[in-house]
């Protein structure tokens, strides 16, 4: 997916869309093409989402007043995992605008990685955010999905 890489080619992964936009699905193709041990070592050590903070006893509660601080906490783990020289790092946001991956990105050059920003589905399209409401796991409502479409930067 990613084109091959050299042998010790670090990689930072940075997925954008639309929630169930498909975002989750392509990072589990992806490392499930790597083979079982790779993917595992990065479902452990390489692979934030700030969604996972919401999950308490397995199950999903969002609590937009912690937003803030569970972006923070990703990002730090991020670099953490960057700093470790993880081979393949991912942060597995929406990431609808340039700032909200900016720190990613810069943090993930400056420690000597190749970046690919990998941006899943057609996020202005109406038809792609229909399919979004009907697919995300966290029943994000049309409406909201559809103000995320609107804000979405697309610098192609």
């Amino acid at each position: 997916m990613l084109g091959s890489q050299g042998a010790n080619a670090k990689v930072a992964i940075i997925m954008r869309g639309l929630p169930g936009s498909g975002k989750s699905y392509w990072v589990e193709h992806y490392i499930g093409s790597l083979g079982i041990e790779q993917s595992f070592h990065i479902r452990q050590y390489g692979y934030f989402s700030t969604d996972n903070y919401f999950y308490v006893d397995g199950e999903y509660h969002f609590n937009p007043q912690k937003l803030a601080q569970y972006h923070q906490a990703n990002l730090t783990a991020f670099i953490e995992a960057l700093a470790r020289q993880e081979p393949v790092v991912i942060c597995d946001n929406t990431n609808v605008a340039q700032w909200e991956f900016m720190a990613y990105e810069a943090a993930a050059k400056a420690l000597g990685y190749q970046v690919r920003v990998v941006l899943v589905g057609q996020p202005k399209n109406a038809e792609h955010q229909q399919l979004c409401a009907e697919r995300n796991r966290h029943h994000v409502p049309l409406g909201h999905i559809q103000k995320m479409g609107h804000l979405f930067e697309i610098n192609e």
